[in-house]
């Protein structure tokens, strides 16, 4: 199976999506027309599925963009575009609903979804979501007299099914000019762009013609315009959702404590992903060895670090999967090496590293330096757990250097230089298939191997999992983490939660997807 490229790598990490929850209920307004405003952490950029892997530029089009399939909160596939489909080991057939329009008029037909999957895959677009959202490998072929267009893959895949709920289809004039999608949308979903100004906001208008969503949903009750304001500051965002100037927003850092105990804020609390960090297992780095990547965790109280990580607001990890997931239970618990600094000290005394005259440990009259990788853009807890882990180390005996960058920075310190030891990064993805690319195969730069990972034991279970349907093969699927886990590859710190919060409306995301049709004004 072909790796994602690595680009999509920092695309996943930088913003990872809110997933599940519901904004509950504000303050008043009008049902069925008025506008709806929603604060965007970040502008989108553009806006072609095909290139669209940011959580930030995701949300964005699940208002005008249709899938296939959508994912209910609880977990469960319903039908969407498609209307009904059966399923094989390599293959899905789909058949789609009757009547379903794109937003410039065109039906839409069954080779446009074939054109979209088909685009995505070909080398020559060099997409990044191919490998992540679209398989890598699969196919797509269309029968527009019968209505049905089939998914395929080379060989029996997991999540066949469950991977088109990712799966945005274009249809109409962006079919033949994706040109157009730079700064428009070309979809049959329930609202069409309108306005594009980068930077400030994106409006949409509701196409009152919809009439072929998920079962139940409906445009009756909907907000005539949609909003999506682009406030990268949270405070501002905040104030803007305090005074009432927009209806909705997530917030990651001490500003949701301030709406918490704000009356009038719709509030729930959901998942965004791991707070976690990566070990280099280059040949030429110190963490190459799985005994001092086992000893640098054991020297760590993930605890307290998780609770620095987080402001106090994460939970505990159980796996790297987003809800709702696909194969429940706690791959974390019981695998990940405890705190026990007198352990990592003799684990690195036997590895070989012992203590300089400066208190550095060497081997070899090599020092163990640690280059500790960050993103600025992730708030002052990830700051200061660099800070956190900078201490434990250096009581262990390493030398420690911080080095917090921008998110382009921290992109092409990944894929391209790889100059660092150890990497905070989250990843937020909905299926386990979608890491395998980043925590197997080809190494960067030449692939999403970011931290030239190799666990044989990881891949021999993602190589039986992959070839059985996805419940049947969510045993080895969680046991897959767990080996990664244990072997100390990457460290699972806390499980990040953010707020969502709404004030004047109500509206539901599944997996930082807007469930467009059930947004209303008033409660």
């Amino acid at each position: 199976m072909r790796t994602p490229p690595a680009a999509a790598l920092t695309a996943l990490a930088l913003l990872a999506a809110a997933c599940g929850g519901t904004g509950t209920e504000g303050g008043g307004g009008p049902a069925g027309g008025g506008t709806f405003t929603y604060a965007l952490p970040a502008d989108p950029g553009v806006l072609d599925p095909a290139t669209g892997v940011l959580s930030v530029t995701i949300t964005t089009l699940s208002l005008a963009y249709d899938t296939l399939t959508r994912v209910t909160a609880d977990g469960k596939i319903v039908p969407s575009l498609a209307e009904r489909w059966t399923v094989e080991p390599d293959k899905v057939t789909f058949t789609l609903r009757k009547g379903a329009t794109c937003s410039d008029g065109a039906p839409v037909i069954p080779s446009d979804v074939a054109a979209g999957v088909n685009h995505i895959a070909d080398p020559a677009t060099k997409s990044p979501v191919y490998g992540v959202l679209v398989p890598a490998g699969m196919k797509a072929e269309a029968d527009d007299a019968a209505g049905t267009v089939t998914l395929s893959m080379p060989e029996p895949f997991s999540f066949i099914l469950e991977s088109t709920r990712l799966i945005y289809v274009v249809c109409g004039k962006g079919v033949e000019d994706r040109s157009l999608l730079a700064r428009a949308t070309s979809g049959s979903g329930p609202y069409r762009l309108t306005e594009a100004v980068p930077g400030d906001h994106y409006t949409f208008k509701v196409r009152r013609e919809y009439a072929w969503g998920p079962p139940g949903s409906t445009v009756k009750d909907v907000p005539e315009t949609v909003v999506l304001k682009v406030v990268p500051n949270e405070q501002t965002a905040a104030n803007l959702l305090i005074s009432g100037a927009v209806n909705g927003a997530v917030l990651y850092g001490p500003d949701r404590a301030r709406l918490e105990a704000t009356p009038g804020i719709g509030k729930k609390t959901v998942s965004e992903a791991n707070g976690q960090f990566f070990y280099h297992q280059g040949d030429d780095r110190p963490t190459h060895d799985p005994a001092v990547r086992k000893a640098l965790t054991q020297a760590v109280n993930l605890k307290e670090l998780a609770g620095i990580a987080s402001g106090g607001t994460g939970k505990p990890p159980t796996g790297l999967v987003l809800d709702p997931r696909p194969c429940q239970g706690d791959t974390v618990t019981g695998h990940v090496p405890a705190h026990v600094p007198a352990a990592a000290a003799a684990a690195l005394d036997a590895a070989g590293w012992r203590a300089g005259p400066d208190g550095v440990r060497v081997k070899d009259g090599r020092r163990l330096t640690l280059r500790y990788l960050y993103g600025t853009t992730r708030g002052a807890g990830v700051q200061a757990a660099a800070e956190y882990l900078a201490t434990a180390w250096r009581a262990a005996g390493a030398e420690v250097k911080l080095n917090g960058v921008i998110d382009t920075k921290l992109s092409e310190s990944l894929n391209a230089t790889q100059d660092w030891d150890v990497v905070w990064l989250p990843i937020g993805v909905p299926l386990p298939s979608q890491l395998v690319g980043f925590l197997s195969g080809p190494s960067a730069p030449k692939g999403a191997n970011f931290a030239h990972v190799a666990n044989d034991r990881y891949d021999e279970l993602v190589a039986a999992a992959t070839l059985k349907p996805a419940a049947e093969g969510c045993a080895q699927w969680l046991e897959a983490e767990s080996a990664l886990f244990e072997n100390a590859d990457l460290v699972p710190v806390t499980e990040t939660t953010v707020l969502q919060a709404s004030k004047g409306a109500t509206y539901e995301q599944v997996a930082g997807l807007f469930s467009p049709t059930s947004i209303r004004l008033g409660g």
